[in-house]
């Protein structure tokens, strides 16, 4: 899953950054309004944190532009504004939810873990749980049918927690590799490729289905 962080207090981005990588995610920061005002219109993202006071531009301003022009990635306020009447704004404006600086980081991947979740129509609380496969969030790892546990590396676990949340979706190689790699990832499909093959040999061959020149399938392989 793939984050946009837009927040120009480089120490509070940095530690962002370090928090939701060591959750699973693969981020990307920005502190300028302008630069992020333009990412937030490509629509690659699964969500972003927003920071209100950025120095080049109002985050408000941009948030309503994302909306007017249809763009439905989930946008967790970030800000040390917190009278209500301020939050309203911000829900107003198009916010799905906020969040008071300081903050606790288990807070903030709580509240992230939700917001991915609803957006994707999936259980907003207990463990993600797909095709028979349970995942363990916390401890990156994978629960088979049979209750043996997996570990997975950082990247198993960022590109199985996308099939599971895309269940029978058929996704190119291109939509896969921008939400599993940051910007500064490697984005090379055969290393997909290669995570993919890693990926049918810890789970069970039959879980993820390719589609010749189409891309991947997350497949429920008792289904009839």
């Amino acid at each position: 899953m793939l984050i946009l962080v837009v927040e120009d207090d480089y120490v509070l981005a940095e530690g962002l950054r370090r928090d939701l990588k060591r959750a699973g995610f693969a981020v990307d920061l920005t502190g300028s309004a302008v630069d992020a005002a333009h990412l937030g219109r490509e629509a690659l993202y699964d969500l972003i944190v927003l920071d209100l006071g950025l120095p080049d531009g109002a985050g408000l301003e941009m948030l309503r532009g994302w909306r007017a022009a249809g763009n439905p990635i989930p946008v967790l306020i970030l800000t040390a504004r917190d009278a209500w009447y301020e939050r309203v704004d911000g829900f107003k404006a198009g916010a799905d939810d906020y969040l008071g600086k300081p903050f606790h980081t288990e807070e903030l991947l709580a509240r992230v873990g939700a917001l991915l979740r609803r957006a994707h129509r999936q259980q907003p609380s207990g463990p993600l749980q797909s095709a028979g496969l349970v995942l363990d969030e916390e401890e990156q790892k994978v629960i088979l049918p049979d209750q043996q546990p997996v570990r997975l590396t950082a990247t198993e676990f960022r590109l199985l927690r996308y099939f599971m949340l895309n269940p029978q979706r058929l996704l190119s190689k291109a939509r896969l590799t921008e939400h599993v790699y940051a910007e500064d990832g490697d984005p090379d499909s055969n290393v997909l490729e290669v995570y993919v093959n890693r990926l049918r040999r810890k789970l069970g061959s039959d879980y993820i289905e390719t589609r010749r020149g189409q891309g991947y399938r997350f497949r429920d392989p008792t289904a009839a």
